[in-house]
């Protein structure tokens, strides 16, 4: 099967929950600068999340220019990593609102943990089906930021909840982390054309 249908659906998905995200920031009804203060954490949530909905599309984007035939596997994987993407708006609107609170914190968290869990399924079964001398198992090689990141989800989670803002700060920790220009498949596929 082709992948086009994969990617330009895996698009409009993220495309479509970006959106959703920025609708969840109220306009205010004064003037003044201030009246923004109110919406400050709604604001900051939505810059975290957006940055992790950009760094999984960028990731995405990548894996799928090393994917030359998809399987049933493959499309059901890849509609498990959107779901959990999915909720992103939704709790990306539950800190916001709630300050950054420990619940809200730790189900964040949980969220970004199995987002990382569905990610990491598609890898495998694409692997499973393109082999260990693929372009994409040539890219990855040890995945350390592929293995860190759950370890430092998982102390989030447990970090907020004795304080959201310092399970926060680990979130923050491996959207930065990523945000760091991977060069892995790019680097290969140059090699091979």
């Amino acid at each position: 099967m082709n992948k086009t249908r994969l990617e330009a659906f895996s698009d409009g998905v993220l495309a479509i929950i970006i959106t959703i995200m920025v609708l969840e920031i109220k306009v205010p009804h004064e003037i003044s600068l201030k009246a923004l203060t109110p919406i400050l954490p709604v604001f900051l949530s939505y810059v975290l999340s957006f940055i992790y909905v950009g760094i999984y599309w960028n990731n995405h984007h990548h894996m799928m220019h090393t994917v030359k035939q998809v399987t049933g596997g493959i499309l059901w994987a890849n509609l498990h990593l959107l779901f959990w993407l999915s909720l992103i708006p939704f709790v990306t609107a539950w800190i916001g609102e709630n300050h950054f609170a420990h619940d809200p914190m730790m189900l964040y968290g949980f969220i970004l943990l199995m987002c990382a869990v569905a990610y990491f399924i598609l890898q495998y079964v694409i692997l499973k089906k393109h082999g260990p001398d693929s372009v994409l198992s040539k890219a990855i090689g040890k995945d350390i930021k592929g293995k860190l990141s759950p370890v430092f989800y998982t102390m989030g989670i447990i970090a907020s909840h004795y304080n959201g803002l310092a399970g926060g700060a680990f979130y923050i920790l491996v959207a930065i982390m990523w945000l760091i220009p991977d060069k892995r498949i790019e680097r290969i596929l140059d090699h091979s054309e």
